[in-house]
């Protein structure tokens, strides 16, 4: 069989955003967020946080916008994307950088923050359908469970969030209750998983996705006042995060790849979750939020230099418009 070289991108602006963008971008947004929080506990200058908070915004936003402008190309494009698993996990966490959008303009902005959760509630059911759609279509491996899942299913924890801190309580009780089944279900089934085979090295950094589900039911859990419940899930989001610390050389024994992306966000969303909480969990947060400090902007810098050289999409694969 001849060898066919790869055909060019077509000339035109973000024809091939890779997808692979939003999980680092997803990890920023959630860093200015939980140094938000910090900012609160550790009684420190705001206009630290709302510096990092703005320009992790403008970035998003950037970010979001050169995605939407390859779909305006060809709507088809996102079905491709879903094909592939950085393309799953990338559009997945995109729906949650609008969440986060929303959060970020919450305090200063909430009358536009709503509607930018609403939208983004509205597109979460859209690709929700859409990966139904390309699991029942597709080959049986792509319906294999996987840590990314909690992107999608549980990921509504993002939106309870959010919902909460914008007085849409009813909202909030609801997408927390459905988010939380999703996880407890993904965890189930994950947990079966790992006791069965070995996880490829290349996908290891997938795993610390787990954390993230534990750390966001404990935020929403706090902010309702269960308290009872939000302790409980910041035990499981230590237990979660002391196995990944403990497994951090197995973890990270495949070399840097788009995929270290997914260690981002959990961070950030654990420095968030014990924050809120205070008391004994104030000083591990505080350790939490400087390890995700430390950690997050290297990640999403390499990630994005990938992405400006135009090599990310090809090592992700990523459907061209």
């Amino acid at each position: 069989m001849a060898f066919q070289a790869p055909k060019p991108t077509p000339k035109g602006l973000w024809r091939r955003t890779p997808p692979a963008i939003f999980p680092p971008m997803m990890g920023l947004l959630g860093l200015g967020l939980a140094w938000r929080r910090g900012i609160n506990e550790f009684a420190l200058p705001p206009a630290l946080a709302d510096a990092l908070m703005g320009a992790v915004t403008i970035l998003g936003l950037f970010a979001v916008l050169t995605y939407v402008v390859k779909f305006m190309r060809r709507p088809g494009v996102v079905l491709e994307d879903l094909k592939i698993l950085p393309g799953r996990t990338g559009l997945a966490a995109g729906v949650l950088c609008i969440y986060l959008l929303a959060a970020a303009f919450g305090p200063y902005a909430p009358e536009q923050a709503r509607p930018i959760l609403l939208a983004g509630i509205g597109v979460h059911l859209a690709l929700t359908f859409a990966v139904i759609w390309v699991f029942a279509t597709g080959p049986a491996a792509q319906r294999r469970v996987s840590p990314a899942w909690h992107l999608l299913f549980s990921g509504w924890i993002v939106a309870a969030m959010v919902a909460q801190g914008l007085g849409l309580v009813q909202l909030g009780v609801v997408l927390f209750w459905g988010a939380l089944v999703a996880a407890v279900a993904i965890w189930s089934i994950s947990l079966g998983q790992l006791a069965r085979e070995t996880v490829p090295a290349p996908l290891r950094p997938l795993l610390a996705i787990h954390l993230s589900p534990a750390a966001l039911l404990t935020t929403v859990a706090q902010g309702f006042g269960a308290t009872g419940m939000a302790q409980s899930f910041a035990i499981l989001t230590a237990v979660i995060l002391a196995v990944l610390v403990v497994r951090g050389r197995w973890l990270l024994a495949g070399e840097f790849s788009p995929m270290w992306g997914a260690l981002t966000f959990p961070l950030a969303a654990t420095a968030t979750a014990w924050l809120s909480l205070g008391g004994l969990w104030r000083l591990p947060g505080g350790f939490v939020l400087i390890a995700a400090t430390l950690m997050i902007p290297p990640i999403a810098f390499k990630i994005f230099k990938l992405w400006a050289k135009g090599q990310l999409a090809v090592k992700t694969n990523a459907a061209v418009a």
